[in-house]
């Protein structure tokens, strides 16, 4: 099974970008869809970002739409996330999960098998 482990969260003033990176051990990414997840303490998990095994499929809910965007570097194993123009209610936990599955996005969801143990996102003056 891949494990995941997520990094380039911090703090950032709105408008801003960040990029979080999933690096993946143990499998190669290619063979998974990937998914990234966010998280704020006492609210649902909500899927943000979305990428097939093809990655012919990528999927964003309409809150990040046009800000957000997922990528594979099969070279170094990791799947990214460009996050611009973040807004303060994009602050989260930000995690990555992925499952060995022909589902396209975002019906993938919901069967992630391997999670990261999340990054920190702060957008805030």
């Amino acid at each position: 099974q891949v494990q995941l482990v997520e990094s380039g969260g911090g703090l950032v003033q709105p408008g801003g970008s960040l990029r979080l990176s999933c690096a993946a051990s143990g499998s190669s990414l290619g063979a998974y869809a990937v998914g990234w997840f966010r998280q704020v303490p006492g609210k649902q998990r909500e899927g943000v970002s979305c990428i097939s095994d093809s990655g012919r499929s990528t999927y964003y809910p309409e809150s990040v739409k046009g800000r957000f965007t997922i990528s594979r570097d099969s070279a170094e194993n990791t799947v990214s996330l460009q996050m611009d123009n973040l807004r303060p209610e994009d602050t989260a936990v930000y995690y990555c999960a992925a499952a060995q599955s022909y589902l396209p996005c975002p019906e993938v969801y919901n069967v992630m098998e391997s999670w990261g143990e999340g990054t920190l996102v702060n957008v805030s003056t």
